[in-house]
């Protein structure tokens, strides 16, 4: 039995807002949206994200993305004007990574191994 990649869904209270804020900032692209369920996808190349409509008080998410390089990503998340809370760094438990926030709060954490 092989198991694939997990795929994430994130509170936002706008989905089509929250797709185009994830393709105008981090590259992603829209992949589908669902009107009557309130659930959206963005993806760019094999990560995937859901969107999910909520507006019952959750607490945003905190997700970890693995790219192959961590520092390309951060350029053109910077280039693009994303909301980066924390640079470029090489962590004590073997990652490099950076962390952008999205318009919603959800943490996106993108690393690579060291």
């Amino acid at each position: 039995m092989s198991w694939s990649q997990a795929t994430p869904e994130l509170p936002v209270r706008d989905v089509r807002g929250a797709q185009e804020h994830y393709r105008d900032q981090l590259g992603f692209g829209i992949a589908w949206h669902n009107e009557a369920e309130r659930i959206g996808a963005v993806r760019r190349e094999e990560c995937i994200l859901f969107l999910r409509e909520v507006d019952d008080g959750r607490p945003p998410a905190n997700v970890w993305i693995f790219v192959e390089d961590v520092d390309a990503v951060h350029r053109d998340a910077a280039q693009r004007g994303a909301d980066i809370e924390e640079d470029p760094a090489d962590k004590p438990w073997g990652l490099r990574q950076f962390t952008v926030r999205d318009a919603y709060g959800n943490r996106l954490n993108i690393h690579h191994d060291l």
